[in-house]
């Protein structure tokens, strides 16, 4: 076991090398003037110059890459060169918004992705099953801008019910001090028993979190669906079915905890894909979180700010497959 996870731990370190080299080479190869852009206009050759040799543009790109892996190593990401301020502060106030929303989808996923699967599959070839398979496909094939866009179409200008986007009203914002704690409204508000905040909140992150939750409810319910039937057709479950146990009790004791494994790690791949999706979500919902950041670096072609989310990113997904290998390792039916 041990075995096992230090070399899932060195694959993903492998991977998150590749990725931090291969941005990094894009970044420099990519036709623009990081020199310029850190001295602002009108900058003279002089000042070029000297902002290049202080970011160390000046030396060979081999020697600009062990700098920035030695800097990466100290935690340094590197500075804006829009803000010139440090990557990782930026980032650390951009995490939490995105972090919650994807939280709050993944919430979603489970709470009607599993139940919907294991109905699907009790029912199997009925009426209820074809139309949970059709909304699963159905969640899974839709993109996201599009659902995204729909949904402002129908609940804010149709139905007047849900706000257009924003994290929270700003009169809200006038009447109530907004807590700092975790920068997660929602629970910062709860810590703080401001309830007012937190319903405000609560409404605003509705149709986001409903937009980035719907690939992980599709993909989860079909899961739960394909593994529940695969266990119910087991001689074990024909065995406990013989002794007169209620199939109730059947499908709720016996069958559905042998499922867990596959839908954990299916639910935990697909929150870090919940996380890289949720970007464009955020910029549609103008949500202030890692999509709006990455955005406007990539406009203003920020290329360090670029790294450092790509790196977050892939960190992010390594460790969750590294998670769903460890959920899948607990299973001692599996050899490694």
């Amino acid at each position: 076991m041990k075995t096992y996870i230090f070399k899932r731990i060195l694959t993903g370190m492998i991977v998150l090398l590749g990725v931090i080299t291969i941005t990094f080479i894009m970044a420099r190869v990519i036709p623009s003037d990081p020199a310029a852009k850190w001295v602002g206009p009108k900058a003279t050759p002089e000042q070029i110059a000297l902002a290049e040799k202080e970011l160390g543009l000046d030396k060979p790109m081999p020697i600009q890459y062990a700098n920035y892996l030695k800097e990466l190593l100290k935690g340094d990401l590197g500075r804006s060169l829009r803000t010139k301020q440090p990557i990782t502060k930026e980032l650390a106030l951009y995490i939490p918004a995105t972090l919650e929303l994807v939280l709050f989808g993944f919430v979603l996923a489970v709470l009607i992705g599993i139940p919907l699967g294991i109905y699907s599959a009790k029912k199997k070839d009925r009426l209820l099953d074809h139309i949970s398979r059709f909304f699963s496909i159905g969640f899974v094939s839709l993109p996201a801008f599009w659902v995204a866009l729909f949904l402002q179409l129908v609940f804010y200008k149709g139905l007047g019910l849900l706000p257009l986007g924003g994290r929270i009203s700003i009169e809200t914002t006038i009447f109530h001090r907004v807590p700092d704690v975790t920068g997660m409204l929602l629970v910062d508000s709860l810590i703080t028993g401001n309830f007012a905040i937190f319903k405000d909140a609560l409404i605003h992150i509705i149709l986001p979190g409903i937009t980035i939750a719907l690939y992980p409810i599709g993909l989860v319910a079909r899961m739960t669906r394909s593994a529940l039937l695969e266990i119910l057709n087991e001689d074990y479950i024909a065995s406990i079915r013989s002794y007169g146990v209620s199939e109730g009790k059947v499908l709720w004791k016996f069958a559905l905890k042998n499922t867990l494994g596959p839908t954990a790690t299916v639910l935990t791949l697909s929150l870090g894909y919940t996380l890289v999706n949720t970007f464009l979500v955020e910029t549609i919902f103008s949500w202030p979180g890692l999509g709006s950041y990455v955005a406007t670096s990539v406009i203003t072609l920020d290329y360090p700010a670029i790294i450092g989310v790509t790196i977050f990113s892939a960190t992010c997904y390594v460790i969750l497959n590294l998670i769903a290998d460890l959920i899948i390792a607990l299973d001692p039916r599996v050899r490694f």
